[in-house]
């Protein structure tokens, strides 16, 4: 049988099942849909927003060709990839999933980069943000906010490996081209970069900023979709039983590893969605916190598929193919996990991460101390600063729609 036909068979009895449990399990559904929902409006939407709608403006005032040329000697050397990758880079670690992804697809539509330049750049600038790893999981869920020290240093070193080793792809198909010699200085360069960048984009600025807004809550409306239908997916994964199911293959795998098999039901959640695994993971009690940290480091790295499915949507708007980026995070998941458990030793005693150590120095309750209201100030200013940007897309959108 010719594969497609299986495939869109596959397809039609996953939906087909996923169809008839939402109806045999509503509350169900429904509870995970608003908790899909209360995630987004309230950490999401809030925390991405800002970074997009000014990320489209710099890129719109060239300050992103100024970046690209001052980066140039560093970023092509390591990563092959043009200067432009380190401001993507650089927004990907502090925004998070998805930035990297919508930043690169935008450089790839201006052609500032190739195919398998974009596809590079993809699969390393696409992390979880210092927001999410301090606040979310170390303070929210392990109740341990200088975990995040450890967490985000294996986590970023992780990213930065599969960046040293997607450099060796695509370079068959690669051709050679000779660089025009430059005249002038880096920086002198770096600023005619940006005049002209700014000249060829001759946008009056408020049409710069309308522009910038409805882009990002496009993408914005689009993640929040996936971030609920994931939700929906994964609750209804474990009243069907098909996680236990799944576990059931898992604690293999984790016995070649020789972690616990309690791990098993919390690995496959993190494998659908980063949140959900990385809370089950923290809940675990049969194990010990450097299991616990590994494991969460390999589903941060991983990601989730719900974030992968974002990814791959936002990637399906240029000809950049998803499949590097699908095996980069596989890399960023052991890599993670592994230098989790290397570093673990001289974190667990310069952080006093291990619960019983009770001599902690006074400025360590300070920082989780901070630690605590940022998180906390968020959660309660999100919603509303998710409305107001709703508002204001609304009134940008009606004004067009009437001048037309």
């Amino acid at each position: 049988m010719n594969l497609s036909i299986v495939k869109t068979f596959l397809l039609a009895f996953g939906i087909s099942i996923m169809a008839f449990s939402m109806i045999f399990l509503p509350k169900e559904s429904l509870e995970a849909s608003i908790s899909g929902l209360n995630m987004w409006w309230e950490i999401v939407f809030p925390s991405l927003f800002p970074f997009f709608v000014t990320s489209e403006l710099l890129i719109g005032f060239g300050l992103v060709r100024f970046v690209g040329v001052l980066l140039e000697p560093l970023m092509r050397p390591l990563f092959k990839v043009p200067g432009v990758g380190g401001f993507v880079w650089a927004m990907g670690m502090a925004t998070g999933f998805p930035a990297g992804a919508k930043l690169t697809s935008r450089l790839r539509a201006e052609g500032q980069l190739t195919r398998i330049e974009a596809e590079r750049l993809a699969s390393f600038t696409n992390s979880s943000s210092p927001l999410f790893i301090f606040g979310a999981v170390s303070v929210g869920f392990f109740n341990n906010p200088r975990l995040g020290f450890l967490l985000a240093l294996s986590h970023y070193l992780g990213n930065f490996f599969v960046g040293i080793s997607m450099r060796f792809y695509g370079t068959r198909d690669i051709k050679k081209v000779k660089k025009k010699p430059s005249s002038g200085s880096l920086i002198i360069q770096a600023l005619t970069a940006l005049h002209r960048t700014r000249l060829k984009n001759n946008k009056p600025f408020g049409k710069m900023i309308g522009d910038a807004v409805i882009s990002s809550i496009h993408t914005l409306l689009m993640i929040g979709g996936f971030i609920i239908l994931f939700s929906v997916i994964n609750k209804l994964l474990f009243h069907l039983n098909i996680t236990l199911a799944l576990a059931k293959v898992m604690e293999f795998i984790l016995a070649v590893f020789q972690l616990p098999a309690s791990l098993s039901i919390p690995l496959i959640a993190g494998l659908f969605e980063i949140t959900l695994g990385s809370q089950m993971t923290s809940q675990v009690n049969t194990t010990g916190l450097m299991t616990q940290v590994i494991v969460v480091s390999f589903i941060l790295g991983f990601s989730g598929f719900s974030v992968q499915a974002q990814v791959a949507s936002i990637l399906a708007q240029t000809d950049i193919r998803f499949k590097p980026f699908f095996f980069a995070r596989i890399l960023h998941g052991f890599l993670a996990g592994f230098f989790a458990f290397i570093i673990w030793k001289f974190f667990s005693n310069f952080f006093y991460l291990k619960p019983e150590q009770q001599a902690v120095p006074t400025i360590m309750h300070l920082h989780d101390t901070w630690w605590d209201n940022v998180f906390h100030f968020i959660g309660k200013a999100g919603p509303l600063i998710t409305i107001i940007s709703l508002l204001i897309y609304i009134l940008i959108y009606w004004s067009r729609m009437r001048k037309k």
